[in-house]
């Protein structure tokens, strides 16, 4: 199985339609609000070097956005 986080807001609509996304999947995966969580926000901002959300790793894959197409052929998702 894939580590799949990702790095979100409360309000970001693209992260909701992410989430969306890993529940209709069955997709296990960890949550990051960095709107509350400073600690996950440097992080987030370290290894994206950029402050937009989402921000989501498919194990040592990056994707900053909510990319549909990318995180299917990741995920292994039809």
């Amino acid at each position: 199985m894939k580590n799949v986080s990702i790095y979100s807001t409360p309000t970001c609509h693209f992260c909701q339609a992410a989430k969306e996304f890993f529940k209709e999947h069955n997709i296990e995966f960890t949550n990051h609000d960095v709107s509350t969580d400073a600690a996950k926000r440097d992080e987030m901002i370290q290894k994206s070097g950029q402050m937009g959300v989402p921000v989501i790793f498919v194990d040592d894959e990056m994707i900053v956005g909510f990319d549909e197409a990318k995180l299917k052929s990741l995920l292994g998702v039809v």
